[in-house]
């Protein structure tokens, strides 16, 4: 089948051409890490995690999102889902894949990472965080391939398939559990310890992570003669919506637990966010425009004749893609960080070769997501003809 990713419009070559221009530029930026360090970058003795660190966490929630598909199809043989589970699993691959690459660049010296399996630590977070990462990134390549090959010989994926595939479900839970337990596991940090931490960012990701899928459907649907089903798009932007709403009220409940019980530590990571605190407001517009997003798309979402309609529906789905990317990314590390457990403030900017590395490594996924996704939607045309 990986033929079929080397046929394809002009569009099509010059999108992988952009996406590979991206990447190059991104690997001279971490080649120049490599020779100076992390010194590159505006992490500190204070902010010892950074954009990397930010961005892995967002897309183990849009890794862990796929199962939203994967879900209701295999338990509940909810048959509207069949078309695109194999693009939520794609998708899963493309995030899981991404995460590890901010891992890599966040080490610094990179031949450190063989340290995690050369000398195991089990009581450690990080080591648990291995194994349900790259577990799930083997599930979702056996599952996704599997399907879609079953798919591309005209019959159904195999039955040795189908424990791989109950294992998946859970699985997806747990590599985004772990992660939130990554933060709430830090007791010096106010803002991180909570016991929503992890329903916060299940919350999250089921709303951001179907909402990128969405968009790519649609994307693709524009681009070729494969079609997803209307009563697949509702039901998806359903699950959206009410994921949505969820992560909202999650953080409401943050907000009245800092606030009317009055604990000084939840409450100036809160007030450093969205007001600024003691003359430092580096990240207060960017939490405002990320939460007035969210509720703006959680409007656009809940009125039903905006929800059915494409245009609002795609629109308000990349507003909350954009507000969750930045609440639950930059929002988060920031709020932990900051005040430092010495009560002081250390502002932390990311640097320009961050970013670049940064970019080159979204552009890693997109690029690796593309070709799934193209051929996926080629095998699909050709049983559709």
């Amino acid at each position: 089948m990986f033929e079929k990713a080397l046929v394809g419009s002009r569009k099509y070559w010059l999108w992988l051409a952009f996406l590979a221009l991206l990447i190059f530029i991104g690997f001279l930026a971490f080649l120049a890490q490599l020779q100076y360090g992390l010194g590159i970058t505006g992490m500190n003795r204070d902010v010892s995690w950074g954009f990397y660190v930010a961005q892995f966490t967002f897309l183990v929630g849009v890794a862990a999102s796929g199962v939203m598909v994967v879900l209701p199809y295999y338990l509940h043989n909810h048959k509207v889902f069949g078309p695109v589970t194999v693009f939520g699993e794609f998708l899963a691959i493309a995030a899981v894949i991404m995460c590890l690459l901010f891992i890599i660049v966040d080490i610094g010296q990179t031949h450190r990472l063989f340290n995690v399996l050369l000398h195991p630590t089990p009581h450690s977070m990080l080591f648990y965080d291995m194994i349900v990462l790259n577990g799930y990134l083997a599930l979702n390549v056996i599952c996704g391939w599997a399907a879609l090959h079953g798919e591309y010989k005209g019959t159904k994926y195999p039955k040795w398939v189908v424990p791989f595939i109950y294992l998946s479900i859970p699985w997806a839970f747990s590599i985004h559990t772990v992660t939130a337990f990554l933060y709430a596991g830090l007791p010096g940090r106010h803002f991180w310890l909570t016991a929503i931490m992890a329903p916060r960012f299940l919350a999250s990701a089921f709303c951001s992570g179907p909402a990128l899928l969405l968009i790519a459907l649609l994307i693709a649907q524009k681009v070729s003669r494969f079609r997803v089903e209307p009563k697949a798009i509702d039901t998806l932007s359903k699950i959206i919506t009410y994921a949505l709403l969820t992560n909202i009220f999650f953080f409401g409940c943050e907000l009245f637990t800092a606030f009317y019980s009055n604990i000084p530590g939840h409450k100036a990571s809160l007030i450093y966010l969205f007001k600024g605190l003691e003359g430092h407001q580096e990240w207060v517009i960017f939490m405002w425009t990320a939460w007035l997003l969210m509720l703006g798309a959680a409007l656009m979402l809940v009125i039903p004749p905006l929800r059915k309609n494409i245009n609002t529906l795609v629109l308000a789905c990349v507003m909350l893609f954009i507000g969750a990317w930045i609440d639950k990314g930059i929002g988060l590390l920031m709020g932990g960080f900051t005040p430092t457990p010495f009560e002081t403030i250390t502002p932390y900017r990311p640097t320009v070769p961050e970013l670049l590395i940064s970019l080159g490594i979204w552009a890693a996924g997109f690029f690796i997501m593309t070709v799934l996704f193209k051929i996926a939607v080629s095998v699909k045309e050709a049983r559709a003809a």
